[in-house]
């Protein structure tokens, strides 16, 4: 594999990374599902460890409840070979959540995902995600007001397929 066979796999692995951030924050599961490999897992910590395409269906449950999703990537490490690659990925993930008492904590994590990737059907995937958490914080909060997928502007102002909402 040639240096720009790499810096373009790697390009495309970071682009694979910061979809699944936009598909978790927009809280669009036909998106994630583009994301994985047929048979990819997906481990989040305590909160679920199995087949990707379950993790995507507890996401879906938990997106109504879910009033703000904020994934940060900070640093993204990969190695690739061939068709196969792996990386690790730091990122800040905050999110507002219910506290089961009608009011909103605040969810705060540093995280790191340890993956695997795999490119199939000329697209890179994850075939393996592994989710651990570094810091994580819980506190009461405010919730915002309105609601934030419905001032998305991001739906509207940005025109390429890149950013449409399947």
């Amino acid at each position: 594999m040639s240096t720009l066979d790499q810096l373009i796999a790697k390009d495309e692995i970071r682009e694979l990374a910061l979809l699944y951030s936009r598909g978790v924050d927009r809280k669009d599961g036909k998106l994630l599902r583009t994301l994985y490999t047929a048979d990819a897992t997906d481990t989040h910590g305590d909160t679920f460890d199995g087949p990707a395409n379950e993790y995507v269906d507890f996401l879906e449950s938990c997106f109504p409840y879910m009033r703000y999703s904020g994934h940060h990537i900070c640093n993204h490490l990969i190695s690739v070979n061939g068709k196969e690659a792996e990386g690790e990925i730091y990122a800040l993930a905050w999110h507002l959540i219910p506290d089961g008492s009608d009011g909103w904590l605040e969810d705060f994590m540093c995280v790191r995902y340890i993956d695997q990737y795999r490119k199939e059907e000329d697209r890179w995937r994850f075939a393996k995600r592994v989710v651990t958490y570094d810091l994580r914080s819980r506190k009461p909060a405010d919730p915002l007001n309105g609601d934030p997928l419905s001032l998305e502007p991001s739906y509207t102002m940005l025109t390429s397929q890149l950013f449409a909402r399947l």
